[in-house]
């Protein structure tokens, strides 16, 4: 981590980075400091490059990186493959996570650990202790053992695939999480479920990046700072009653 205006130190930071699709310019010099522990929030209208800032962050090909730093803990990840970005504390929550049609999730979770810990130089789990540890995870954010036992998302509600990501999340440890538009789809109930799990995650040490088109996620997840995305960069930055003013008013304020 560095230090930053003599006071805070930033964890994860993205740097002057620019990027396009097919010689269209998506991201253009953005820039975001993290600090340990903190929730940023990032909101746009469609079209400002926010689902691409995460994929670009976690690896995902199909995009072309022209200029700038993705750093964690002082690591640039532009220089790893997506499973080592992962490995190194980096972790990508989907707008519509996929289906694995004949791999229960208990079979994806084990096989993630395990990744993660050889990664890390860590001893792989046993399965009695790795069945403890899912349990108790379970048990922590409220979801059901049977949930664990059915194939990856297969047949899984909305929120259910979101509540499974969290639970991976609560497994793997990341230091780094980034949520993308994990609202989309649910209902409020939904919602809430999703949101107390984050909630339960968050610590001194974890930080999350929320991107969201709606303040409603935001009544359940307290972000310590708002950012307003607009044409692949950030164009204004608050506390959370910038996310109200949005809803109240929408972008026009902001965009010229």
């Amino acid at each position: 981590m560095k230090e930053v205006w003599g006071k805070k130190s930033v964890m994860f930071n993205v740097s002057n980075l620019t990027v396009s699709v097919e010689d269209n310019e998506i991201l253009k010099s953005f820039s975001l400091d993290v600090g340990p522990g903190e929730v940023h929030a990032i909101m746009g209208p469609n079209g400002s490059g926010k689902s691409t800032l995460a994929h670009v962050c976690a690896g995902k090909e199909d995009y072309t990186v022209l200029n700038g730093e993705i750093n964690l803990n002082g690591e640039d990840l532009l220089d790893l493959e997506a499973d080592e970005r992962s490995t190194r504390g980096l972790f990508l929550a989907f707008q519509y996570p996929i289906e694995i049609p004949g791999v229960t999730t208990l079979t994806f979770l084990k096989s993630s650990l395990e990744a993660h810990y050889k990664a890390n130089n860590r001893e792989v789990l046993s399965t009695p202790d790795f069945m403890k540890l899912v349990k108790k995870k379970a048990a922590e954010l409220n979801i059901d053992d049977s949930m664990i036992k059915r194939p990856l998302n297969v047949g899984f509600s909305g929120g259910e695939k979101k509540r499974n990501e969290i639970l991976q999340m609560a497994l793997l440890d990341p230091q780094i999480c980034i949520l993308d538009e994990t609202d989309s789809g649910l209902d409020i109930d939904a919602l809430r479920l999703v949101a107390e799990g984050v909630n339960n995650l968050r610590n001194e040490k974890r930080s999350f990046v929320v991107i969201t088109h709606y303040q409603r996620l935001l009544d359940y997840i307290k972000p310590d700072f708002v950012h307003i995305m607009y044409n692949g960069k950030i164009i204004e930055t608050g506390d959370s009653s910038l996310a109200l003013e949005l809803e109240k008013s929408g972008y026009n304020n902001y965009i010229k």
